[in-house]
């Protein structure tokens, strides 16, 4: 798939993504991508920003890929079950936060945990990092698998975001375009 045949969402994480960061990045660089506003960054509430997530699911015209980053990662995998059938083709997920286990922010909703383990009903990779610092990378590969996600080892990378030095990440820019070549 190409990806001006898609509608691809940007699905960011806590407290957004800011102009530095990757999917900024993306989302400046590909005309068919668009950031999916899930309300309060800075206090995410579980219900507001699943329903959010689906309704631009549910409003886009081509079929979607999502490229979710940090909580934008548990999003996805809490809207997943009340997608339209058929219209996610895909999700590029990237450090998914441990929010039962590794990370503890107060702002963030409760209600996101526990993290869903039921498979996606779309191909997904999940980019993991060795030292992430909100999740571990064998409890990433844990989920990923229970996702039916592809699992793609960043080796040292941190939470890859703007602070791990991941700001234009041409890395994954490149993975992201094979994964687009698997999509039908």
């Amino acid at each position: 798939m190409r990806t001006a045949d898609a509608d691809i969402l940007i699905v960011p994480g806590y407290t957004n993504s800011g102009e530095d960061h990757w999917q900024s990045r993306w989302e400046a660089k590909l005309p068919t991508a668009r950031r999916v506003d899930l309300g309060d960054w800075h206090k995410p509430d579980k219900r507001l920003w699943v329903d959010k997530l689906a309704t631009a699911v549910a409003s886009c015209t081509r079929p979607v890929v999502l490229v979710a980053h940090s909580l934008g990662v548990i999003t996805v995998a809490h809207a997943a079950p009340i997608f339209p059938r058929g219209v996610v083709r895909g999700g590029f997920l990237v450090s998914m936060p441990d929010i039962e286990e590794g990370t503890d922010i107060p702002a963030i909703d409760r209600a996101f945990a526990p993290i869903p383990r039921e498979p996606l009903p779309f191909p997904s990779v999940l980019i993991a990092s060795r030292n992430d610092p909100h999740c571990s990378f064998e409890r990433a590969e844990d989920f990923g698998y229970a996702w039916g996600s592809a699992i793609s080892d960043a080796g040292e990378a941190g939470h890859i975001n703007t602070d791990s030095g991941h700001g234009p990440w041409p890395e994954g820019l490149m993975r992201f375009a094979g994964f687009m070549k698997t999509l039908g």
